[in-house]
């Protein structure tokens, strides 16, 4: 079997735009699902029950049905309502783009809260008595010291998350959009050459995350590098 480079080479601009669809999607559910994380761990962390099962209740939700089902939910099940369609919200509700993305970050946000609510709970007593003794508020405490902490620790979790993210975000295809995946399936329609048109979707999706190990590895050597073991 030949690999035909000659359709691959005709077919990068499209491959490239949906490289840059990916990275729009990826970038827009990383950050509103980070929004949404942040409270929704703060929460999981709470003493008042009703706030933790709240909580909780969503986070298992949302990490027990398949992301695929969420997104067609959202993209195909709101729209069976008649209040939705002709509410305030169809001009956002009717985009495929919007609506992949709010898919994706409110998956993401569920993963992402269990992530900060472990590293919170995994908050050494020094800090937190260090904290008291300087007379801190617990808004302060969270503020200057635990949040900080939390996050930091979290980085190695977190990255794992991202790129699981990155990997989520070829669903997008499904409902239309064109991002690396969609690209790969339009030329397979146009050429009948699955192979050639996934492999190069499989070689980009590998140089993105190559790119974020390496962004994160060096997050890490500079936010966690106090917690390696000394060199003597």
């Amino acid at each position: 079997m030949i690999f035909d480079y000659n359709v691959i080479w005709e077919a990068l601009p499209l491959y490239f735009g949906g490289l840059v669809t990916t990275l729009k999607l990826l970038a827009l559910s990383l950050f509103f699902g980070l929004l949404c994380a942040l409270p929704l761990g703060l929460m999981r962390v709470s003493k008042n029950s009703v706030v933790n099962l709240s909580a909780w209740a969503f986070t298992y939700v949302i990490r027990g049905t398949p992301m695929l089902v969420q997104l067609f939910l959202i993209y195909y099940g709101l729209a069976q309502f008649e209040a939705v369609r002709e509410s305030f919200l169809w001009p956002w509700l009717s985009s495929a783009t919007f609506c992949a993305c709010l898919a994706f970050a409110i998956n993401t946000s569920a993963y992402t809260a269990e992530i900060i609510a472990g590293s919170l709970r995994a908050t050494p007593n020094g800090e937190i008595e260090a904290a008291k003794a300087m007379g801190m508020s617990r808004y302060k405490m969270y503020k200057r010291i635990l949040l900080p902490s939390a996050l930091r620790r979290a980085l190695p979790q977190y990255s794992n998350e991202v790129i699981m993210m990155l990997q989520t975000t070829s669903l997008a295809s499904i409902v239309t959009l064109i991002d690396i995946t969609g690209a790969a399936r339009t030329v397979n329609a146009q050429f009948y050459l699955p192979f050639e048109a996934y492999i190069t979707a499989g070689v980009f999706y590998l140089c993105l995350t190559f790119i974020l190990v390496k962004l994160f590895k060096l997050a890490e050597r500079r936010w966690l590098g106090y917690l390696a073991p000394r060199k003597h």
